[in-house]
């Protein structure tokens, strides 16, 4: 028998069964042990705590002491290095001889100028063609000059540290993408043209677009168009039943459409910091529903949107209060010894957590892993990085002290920042200038019913992870003992996105350095949500997949790109082919509705819509 670390001796399912058949009473908010989150501020008193929280509300989570300090770091560093101070000066008087150089040929018409092409990858702001007219060419080769110079004055400075540099570099980008003269009606030649050709209506029409989101905002509403994206109404919509419920989560079960089913069920693990049905929307984009159409029995996790007064919720609490209960009610359902496990972003996270935790006590009830748009290596995590030092976490921990949840505005200001021109700026002017409204899409909607975090939880994960990256070093602890990737010997599956900002796909790969288990690795096209939401019926996906035996020489993220086979299409038809593989034979459905397993109520349950 697996050495299951578990503070009952009832066998394995019957604490899951007890709960789901009403037997026992869900369970309350899980105690924690203590840590660095009441460490960080059982030093500081109420009033400093209270100043410090109204800081980082108004600086944006920002800490203007980190500020502060990456700038004296940058500056003293740069003053003892005179040389890279002249090769910084050369650069601006390169740059701007070439910005006088394109006005003079522009002016006199000897000559075009296409600043899309001088832009960096992604950015769409001056790809149109009245862009290269004078004199709005001049504006964004200004414009784009002025970043370039940027760029070279926050890099290589000898004796700073990289994080200042780079927490010094986005500050400064943010400010300069706030004085981009696309942002401006009088500097901007399609809001120009649009206004002439309409007579002004498109002010009009955006100022009226502004006072109604202001409005919406105001009130707490959600925006435009979401309410025809109701869970259970028009997204959502794959049958199943609530067949747990605690504290933490509720556990869906999909109703099986085929006449026989793979032997081991799936279990999927999604992020708590977003709505489970992003795998459930409208069922052409439903994961969820190909799944079950392929034959494959599956349980679903939909946690519950914590409050303030689950402040004292912590990382580990939706392990063990989340993640294995699931296990054990999906086995005990089934009947099935062993099951896939399949987690999305920090879902993805917490899963690979668990499965080294079971692999470490002798638990054998893994039969495959996949991990969509999650990382185990932090320390290429990308620009979220940028958020998270102890200046930057001590001003947090404050404002968590005091609102005992992140709430769902404040995180998506953090995640909007990343990309502020496609998710700031680039909507004010499609909206406000323009007089455009996007139309709301069921992946659009998702994104706008978001959740809070709990302020322990937050602490942690931002301190275990993302600064000090205890995962992927060999120090994070569960039940009080290290776990390590290395012991987990189940085939994997990784997806990654070619442009995700929160889980950057470089950093993804890293998995192959933290494991000695055999890996198939997908890298598809899109972003964080867009690449993972990939249904077959899309013509603009492609991918790219390899295979990685557990004894294969470790290769690098570029190599393995050059060399991974290409496909047009979906990840999605690989990944069920994968699944399949690694399946047993296919038996009659599970019976449901049976009296030891009552069901507490129709999908999509009840925490979706907290």
């Amino acid at each position: 028998m697996p050495n299951m670390r578990t503070a009952s001796s009832k066998p394995r399912h019957a604490r899951a069964l007890e709960i789901a058949a009403g037997m026992a009473p869900p369970a309350e908010a899980p105690a924690v042990s203590d840590h660095t989150f009441e460490q960080a501020i059982s030093m500081e008193t109420p009033a400093d705590r209270i100043l410090h929280a109204a800081m980082a509300r108004l600086s944006g989570g920002f800490s203007p002491m980190g500020i502060a300090e990456a700038w004296f770091d940058w500056a003293v560093h740069l003053a003892a290095s005179p040389g890279r101070m002249a090769e910084i000066a050369q650069a601006g008087v390169t740059e701007a001889a070439h910005v006088a150089e394109t006005a003079l040929e522009t002016a006199a018409g000897r000559g075009a100028c296409n600043p899309f092409a001088r832009s960096l990858p992604h950015d769409k702001r001056f790809r149109h063609e009245s862009w290269r007219q004078f004199p709005f060419a001049i504006y964004a080769e200004s414009f784009l000059a002025a970043e370039r110079w940027w760029d070279e004055a926050t890099r290589g400075i000898h004796g700073a540290t990289k994080h200042h540099l780079d927490l010094l570099h986005f500050v400064g980008r943010q400010a300069l993408d706030m004085a981009a003269p696309s942002n401006f009606p009088l500097t901007n030649p399609e809001v120009l043209k649009k206004t002439l050709d309409t007579k002004g209506r498109n002010i009009l029409q955006g100022a009226q677009y502004l006072f109604d989101d202001v409005q919406r905002t105001l009130h707490r509403q959600k925006p435009v168009g979401v309410e025809a994206f109701e869970p259970g109404e028009t997204v959502a919509l794959t049958p199943g039943e609530v067949v747990l419920r605690n504290h933490l989560a509720e556990v869906i079960q999909y109703r099986p459409t085929t006449d026989k089913v793979r032997a081991e069920p799936i279990l999927i693990v999604p992020a708590w910091i977003m709505k489970y049905y992003i795998l459930d929307l409208s069922p052409q984009n439903s994961l969820i529903r190909h799944l079950v159409n392929e034959g494959f029995t599956v349980f679903v996790l939909s946690w519950r949107n914590p409050t303030g007064l689950d402040h004292n919720t912590g990382f580990d609490d939706y392990r063990s209060g989340g993640v294995m209960p699931a296990i054990e009610t999906a086995l005990a359902r089934t009947g099935a010894g062993k099951l896939h496990g399949v987690g999305y972003c920090i879902g993805g996270t917490l899963l690979a957590v668990t499965a080294a935790a079971m692999a470490r006590d002798g638990d054998d009830r893994l039969q495959s892993l996949t991990l969509l748009a999650a990382q185990t290596d932090f320390s290429e995590a990308g620009e979220l990085k940028i958020f998270v030092d102890e200046s930057q976490l001590a001003i947090l921990d404050d404002m968590m002290w005091e609102q005992g949840a992140l709430e769902a505005s404040q995180m998506a200001g953090t995640f909007h920042l990343l990309r502020s021109k496609d998710l700031i700026w680039s909507r004010l002017i499609r909206h406000y200038l323009l007089g455009e409204r996007e139309k709301m899409t069921d992946v659009a909607a998702w994104s706008a019913d978001a959740t809070r975090m709990p302020g322990r939880m937050h602490s942690e994960y931002l301190r275990a992870f993302y600064l000090k990256n205890d995962l992927a070093e060999g120090r994070l602890e569960v039940d009080g003992e290290t776990v390590s990737l290395h012991d987990i010997h189940v085939p994997m599956f990784a997806v990654a996105t070619e442009w995700d900002h929160v889980a950057p796909w470089r950093s993804v790969y890293k998995l192959h350095q933290l494991t000695d288990s055999p890996i198939t690795f997908a890298l598809t096209n899109g972003g964080h949500n867009q690449g993972i939401v990939s249904p077959p019926t899309r013509a603009d996906r492609h991918f790219r997949i390899a295979a990685t035996a557990a004894n294969d020489p470790h290769v690098d993220p570029d190599h393995w790109f050059r060399n991974a086979a290409y496909h047009e299409g979906s990840w999605w038809t690989a990944w069920f082919e994968w699944l399949g593989a690694h399946s047993g034979r296919f038996i009659d459905p599970p019976a449901q509705g049976r009296r030891e397993f009552p069901g507490l109520g129709p999908a999509p349950g009840t925490y979706v819509h907290g």
